[in-house]
């Protein structure tokens, strides 16, 4: 298991990274793909058609989100937490994932720069 920590920035607010997060409709739109997401804790919750699947565990309003991501046959919890924390030039968001299965790392590390943030940049790059 592998653990990954990395910072973006974006061009936009906390609020807005934040409703872009969390939001099913927002999230179509920067993904091009359907989803299902709230922010009830304990709520289920699916990206990317169903490629990236999980429960969320906490939130915070424009400062946080805690999600478990499942992967098959893993016997620890995968947490993600996305801080946002306001930036001169938009959002510096803080990203921790832990227990990346090895196989799945370099997948996932790669994943969160370009399908993930990569693609909220463009998003609000483009309005």
């Amino acid at each position: 298991m592998k653990d990954l920590k990395k910072y973006y920035l974006l061009p936009a607010t906390p609020e807005e990274i934040y409703t872009a997060l969390t939001n099913p409709i927002t999230l179509e739109l920067w993904t091009g793909e359907t989803a299902t997401m709230s922010t009830e804790p304990g709520s289920e919750f699916s990206l990317w058609e169903g490629s990236i699947v999980g429960r969320n565990i906490e939130f915070e309003e424009n400062k946080k989100i805690v999600q478990q991501w499942y992967f098959d046959g893993q016997s620890e919890d995968s947490i993600v937490t996305i801080k946002l924390h306001p930036d001169k030039q938009g959002t510096s968001v803080e990203l921790r994932h832990t227990n990346i299965p090895d196989a799945d790392f370099d997948d996932i590390a790669d994943g969160w720069r370009d399908s993930y943030f990569g693609n909220l940049e463009d998003f609000f790059g483009e309005i």
